[in-house]
């Protein structure tokens, strides 16, 4: 069996999953959804920003804006993470790099109208919160040990208070994850909602 979807038509369309391309048979499915479209797409300029920022050479920078551009944009980023994490946090820099530039080409890519914004997902951006917070768990517990422990006793902390600050601080870590997923989907889709609303009105 192999069908095709239709293309968005309305605006709020943006915020479904739908499956585009599917073939089936044998008791298997194949399908391609929107949302695996969109990243196909996203990984494709990504791709296309870099080859073409490296044509004509990496020594020659000045012929090339894009190079330039990209350039500043790492060192801004480089500078943000030195300031937050100092030495050591260059080593987490191509990761923070690599989560930067997926995020900034879809959102920007959900600014286009009749579009899918990947990152109205809740699963997608939850997901990758999660991962990150497991990435951050397993690094802390290789480079600190069992002194990764010491990040839910803040210091100075009298010790009949401890078992109940573990408590609090341990809910607060593993709540970062579903709080900066969601704050990144609401604010897109609110976004969104709102311009909808005030294309509608007008």
């Amino acid at each position: 069996m192999f069908y095709l979807a239709m293309p968005i038509l309305n605006p709020l369309e943006q915020f479904e999953i739908e499956k585009l391309i599917g073939v089936g048979g044998f008791g298997l499915e194949l399908t391609l959804s929107n949302l695996s479209y969109y990243l196909l797409i996203v990984l494709g300029l990504t791709l296309g920003v870099n080859l073409f920022s490296t044509i004509g050479g990496v020594g020659r920078p000045h012929g090339n804006t894009v190079l330039l551009y990209q350039e500043k944009m790492f060192e801004f980023l480089l500078n943000q993470v030195k300031s937050q994490l100092g030495r050591t946090g260059e080593l987490l820099f191509p990761a923070v790099y690599s989560l930067f530039i997926l995020l900034l080409f879809c959102n920007l890519l959900g600014l286009v109208p009749y579009t899918f914004s990947v990152t109205a997902q809740f699963a997608l951006t939850t997901g990758l919160s999660f991962t990150i917070l497991l990435g951050v768990t397993i690094l802390g517990f290789r480079l600190h040990g069992l002194h990764f422990f010491s990040l839910f006793v803040p210091a100075g902390t009298p010790l009949m208070l401890v078992p109940l600050l573990v408590i609090i601080e341990t809910i607060s870590y593993l709540a970062r994850a579903v709080s900066l997923g969601v704050r990144l989907s609401a604010n897109i889709i609110a976004g969104h909602i709102l311009l909808h609303l005030i294309a509608s009105f007008s």
